[in-house]
């Protein structure tokens, strides 16, 4: 089962490789792990998605937990959720290709972010899914070089991973 775990961590040097190697250590591969600084300072969110059951989690999470530098982790997995990833492709457009692949973009209401003499480059915002499907319908037509941010999720309501780190 995929499991998207959300992590608060003092925001130091050496704290991802650290939490990286915990998760290689246990023989887990990271699907996705995206970092960045929070509201607070001093602190960044970490979310990370990768294939377990419910038991390997549980004991993963209870690993990271003795890990001095982790504050908090909320196994967000079975709670509604806003999941966002974006991704650049940078795809084949020559003139006579270029209209189908801008009514693609359009239909996954993403954006052309550069154009060139024969390529142009696309973002595109939203599930997992969606982007994975907008990559798929860009195939046909040639990606010459893709990137990905990897997942990032927020719980829904008003429950926020912050009030327990003050």
């Amino acid at each position: 089962m995929r499991h998207t775990l959300a992590v608060l961590v003092q925001n130091k040097a050496g704290v991802l490789a650290r939490v990286a190697g915990l998760f290689s250590r246990r023989g887990f591969n990271i699907e996705s792990i995206s970092v960045g600084t929070t509201e607070m300072p001093g602190i960044s969110r970490m979310t990370l998605v990768a294939q377990g059951d419910d038991d390997q989690m549980e004991q993963l999470t209870k690993q990271l937990h003795k890990l001095i530098d982790v504050l908090k982790i909320s196994d967000i997995t079975h709670d509604q959720a806003v999941e966002r990833e974006l991704a650049l492709i940078k795809v084949n457009a020559e003139p006579s290709s270029r209209a189908e692949v801008l009514q693609v973009v359009d239909i996954f209401r993403g954006k052309v972010v550069d154009v060139g003499d024969r390529s142009v480059i696309v973002e595109v915002t939203g599930d997992t899914e969606k982007v994975e499907a907008m990559i798929q319908l860009m195939r046909p037509y040639g990606i010459k070089e893709l990137v990905r941010t990897g997942t990032v999720s927020m719980v829904r309501g008003t429950r926020s991973m912050g009030q327990a780190a003050d």
